[in-house]
Protein backbone atom coordinates (compact mmCIF):
# COMPACT_ATOMS: atom_id res chain seq x y z
CA UNK A 1 0.00 0.00 0.00
CA UNK A 2 2.91 2.46 0.72
CA UNK A 3 4.12 1.11 -2.54
CA UNK A 4 1.09 2.47 -4.48
CA UNK A 5 0.93 5.81 -2.35
CA UNK A 6 4.32 6.75 -2.94
CA UNK A 7 3.45 6.81 -6.65
CA UNK A 8 0.39 8.67 -6.28
CA UNK A 9 2.74 11.60 -4.44
CA UNK A 10 5.20 11.44 -7.29
CA UNK A 11 2.51 12.44 -9.56
CA UNK A 12 1.83 15.83 -7.91
CA UNK A 13 5.27 16.30 -6.69
CA UNK A 14 6.36 18.14 -9.60
CA UNK A 15 4.02 20.78 -8.83
CA UNK A 16 4.72 21.14 -5.64
CA UNK A 17 8.19 21.69 -6.04
CA UNK A 18 7.52 23.74 -8.86
CA UNK A 19 5.90 25.96 -6.25
CA UNK A 20 9.32 25.84 -4.06
CA UNK A 21 8.00 22.42 -1.49
CA UNK A 22 7.60 19.15 -1.34
CA UNK A 23 5.52 16.15 0.31
CA UNK A 24 6.80 13.28 2.46
CA UNK A 25 4.86 9.96 3.42
CA UNK A 26 4.62 10.43 7.27
CA UNK A 27 2.85 6.88 8.19
CA UNK A 28 -0.13 4.94 7.20
CA UNK A 29 -2.26 3.28 10.01
CA UNK A 30 -5.91 2.06 9.53
CA UNK A 31 -6.58 4.03 6.14
CA UNK A 32 -5.44 7.23 7.28
CA UNK A 33 -2.27 8.81 5.78
CA UNK A 34 -0.74 11.17 7.35
CA UNK A 35 1.79 13.71 4.69
CA UNK A 36 3.96 16.54 5.78
CA UNK A 37 4.35 19.35 3.61
CA UNK A 38 7.90 20.71 3.43
CA UNK A 39 9.21 24.33 1.96
CA UNK A 40 6.82 26.62 0.55
CA UNK A 41 3.71 24.68 1.15
CA UNK A 42 4.50 24.15 4.63
CA UNK A 43 3.11 27.49 5.40
CA UNK A 44 1.28 28.24 2.38
CA UNK A 45 -2.26 29.97 2.94
CA UNK A 46 -3.48 27.69 -0.12
CA UNK A 47 -2.43 24.45 1.49
CA UNK A 48 -5.38 23.28 2.84
CA UNK A 49 -6.76 23.53 -0.50
CA UNK A 50 -3.65 21.79 -2.03
CA UNK A 51 -4.17 18.62 0.11
CA UNK A 52 -7.95 18.20 -0.29
CA UNK A 53 -7.88 18.74 -4.15
CA UNK A 54 -4.54 17.07 -4.66
CA UNK A 55 -2.89 15.05 -2.18
CA UNK A 56 -6.06 13.52 -1.09
CA UNK A 57 -7.95 13.18 -4.64
CA UNK A 58 -4.67 11.44 -6.22
CA UNK A 59 -3.94 8.74 -3.44
CA UNK A 60 -7.68 8.33 -2.99
CA UNK A 61 -7.04 7.68 -6.72
CA UNK A 62 -4.68 5.37 -6.64
CA UNK A 63 -5.74 3.32 -3.36
CA UNK A 64 -9.08 3.52 -2.72
CA UNK A 65 -9.36 2.01 0.71
CA UNK A 66 -7.74 4.97 1.97
CA UNK A 67 -10.28 6.60 3.86
CA UNK A 68 -8.59 10.21 5.19
CA UNK A 69 -5.72 12.01 4.07
CA UNK A 70 -4.27 14.31 6.47
CA UNK A 71 -0.81 16.95 6.72
CA UNK A 72 0.95 16.81 9.79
Amino acid sequence: MKERIEKALETIRPALQADGGDIKLVSVENGIVKVHLTGACGGCPMSQMTMTEGVEKAIKSAVPEIKKVIAV
